[in-house]
Formats: C-alpha cells, structure tokens, sequence
C-alpha cells in the first residue's frame, strides 16, 4: 500500500510541476506499510515440560516428544507429524526433515520436497532426547508414522489444537485433575515453539547461521555464501538445549517429577531421587 501510495504522490507532483493541478493531494499524508504482526509468546524450558507432561497425560508418549519437538527442534508441525521411523538418522542422533506432510482437501499426503531447498535438513537432537525418541520408535514398531494420535491414526492440525494443544496451555478449570486446571502459557500456539527454540538458541549466543541451519531457512546477505555450521556450533547447540532441559527438571513441583520418573525413569536416575522412597 505504502508504494503505491508513493508512486501516486509522485505523479501529483509532477502534474503540479506542469501545472495540470494547484496542489500535490498527497503532501502532509503518512501512510504505514500496513504490516501488523502479532507479538510472539515465548514459552520457558519449564512451562515446555509441563505441557509436555499434560499432553502426556491425554496422548500419551508421543504427545510429550511432540511437545518437545516442538520446542526442542524448532521444526514446524507439517515436519514433525510427517516423520516416518525410516527418517531418524541413528548415527548422528537426527530426525531427517525432507518430505513435510501435506493437509490438502481433508487428505493427508508425504509432499515431495521441502517449501525451499533450505528447509531440507537434518536437526540434530539432544543426548537426552534421542533417548526418547528411540524409546518411541520402539513403541510404534511397524507404523507409517512416529507420531500419531491415541488409536495410531494420522494427527490433523485442527483437531489436535483444539483437543490437546489448547487444553493444555489454556487450562480446563472443569478437570477433575487439580494439575490440568490452571494455564500454563494461555494463548501459545504451535508456532510459536520454533520461534520459543530460535530464541532460546538467540539467548545462548548461538550464531544466525547456526539457528538459520537448524530451522532451515536462509541467512541474508552474504553470510549465507562466507559463513557456515561448524562442529564446534553444533555442540554448542546441543549442549545449550541439554541445560534447558535440565534446568527445567528443577523448575517443576514434586508432583511433577514423579509423573515424569514413572514414563522417563532415567530423568529421575540422573537429576533427582525420591529419598522418601
């Protein structure tokens, strides 16, 4: 809007100067570009674990590494609910992201490349989190697909956000359980994980090429031609996301810790010990 507006005071000055008119109309008028973003919420290490652990609780094992896909990986939902278990690169630790799954007229469909050439990657996981994701290759044995919803049937982004995502960062004061009531981030959608993981990464003093490589779009300007990922960026990365991660095992209630040790035991081993038991 603003350039044709500019384009249009430009020809008014003209017809002032050759004297078709008295006055340029435009002059004194401002006009934005018309661009409204809405601000973005970004959600902490310890809100992801909870909502993790609620998704959990009404989709079981595969809604909690969704959840923290999502923030963990910054990959977007066509991305990660398109993950096939031939698709994790076991030597590296990486979930492969080559063909997003598509959502076209109620039919949903393995698309044959990425939006951009850009976006075809491998994002590399967190120690802890390869685990797992092992852990849920190993109960979907035999499936199309890693992440599914309860009866093992494709997720479509509708239902999902309005029967899981929302529920659990929004709240259900009517639950009968006490720890699903309250909200946890109201309003946060999907989306917002990758840019909740761009940002965490921008926190730790991770490089824009290194945060461009992990979600997969294009730096500007000539450092996408000198600059590139090197090993030592990629362990700063994985090693960034390991604290969060463990920072939020101390951020969470005792009630919390307990759900999380009765499905991820090794969480508990590692970083804390019911000494009551």
């Amino acid at each position: 809007m603003s350039s044709v507006f500019a384009l249009f005071s430009t020809i008014c000055h003209t017809a002032v100067r050759a004297r078709r008119i008295p006055a340029n109309p435009c002059t004194g008028i401002r006009v934005s570009s018309g661009d409204y973003r809405a601000e973005r919420q970004v959600a902490t290490p310890v809100q992801v674990l909870r909502a993790a652990l609620r998704l959990h609780y009404t989709l079981g094992r595969g809604g909690f590494v969704l959840c923290l896909l999502d923030a963990y990986t910054g990959a977007r939902w066509s991305e990660l609910v398109g993950l096939q278990p031939h698709e994790y690169d076991e030597v590296n630790g990486a979930i492969a992201v080559h063909r997003p799954l598509r959502e076209s007229d109620g039919t949903l469909t393995k698309a044959p490349h990425t939006t951009t050439p850009t976006g075809k990657r491998r994002v590399q996981l967190p120690p802890f989190f390869d685990g797992l994701y092992r852990g849920l290759l190993s109960d979907t044995a035999g499936g199309a697909f890693v992440l599914t919803g309860p009866h093992g049937g494709q997720l479509r982004r509708g239902a999902f956000r309005a029967r899981f995502w929302r529920p659990v960062w929004d709240g259900v004061p009517t639950s009968g359980q006490a720890w699903l009531r309250g909200p946890i981030l109201p309003g946060f959608t999907f989306n917002e994980g990758r840019h909740t993981h761009r940002t965490w990464l921008a926190d730790d003093g991770i490089p824009e090429v290194g945060r461009a490589a992990r979600l997969g779009y294009r730096v500007p300007g000539m450092a996408e031609v000198y600059e590139h990922v090197t090993p030592e960026t990629k362990t700063r990365i994985l090693q960034a996301l390991t604290r969060r991660w463990e920072n939020s095992l101390t951020g969470i209630d005792h009630a919390e810790r307990r759900k999380l040790a009765s499905f991820v035991p090794e969480a508990a081993d590692e970083h804390y010990r019911d000494e009551a038991a």
